[in-house]
């Protein structure tokens, strides 16, 4: 598998049939993707403590290493995209002004 670590290495794409086939044998480096992450504009953050199996601990870490992260920083990612599907999720439940669901 062909690993894309330039963002310019990625063609302009006719359909997704295309887009399919490109992405069938390529992948992207890691460190491309975490550079791409948006970071925050504020410096703020709460400290909290979290408890963790040992065993679960060693495998986020490991996992972390193998995609060059900080496994601090996976944990706080993995935690945002879980936060904003479970937003979407209710978002999609709630009722509209007319009291219809979206």
């Amino acid at each position: 598998m062909k690993v894309v670590e330039r963002w310019n290495q990625i063609p302009e794409f006719e359909d997704e049939g295309e887009e399919a086939v490109f992405w069938a044998s390529h992948s992207l480096d890691p460190r491309l993707m975490n550079s791409a992450i948006q970071r925050q504009t504020v410096r703020e953050s709460t400290t909290i403590t979290l408890r963790f199996d040992p065993q679960m601990l060693s495998r986020i870490k490991r996992l972390a290493r193998h995609r060059y992260l900080n496994y601090q920083s996976m944990i706080k990612q993995w935690l945002a995209e879980r936060l904003e599907e479970e937003v979407g999720k209710q978002a999609d439940r709630a009722p509209d002004r007319n009291g219809d669901r979206h």
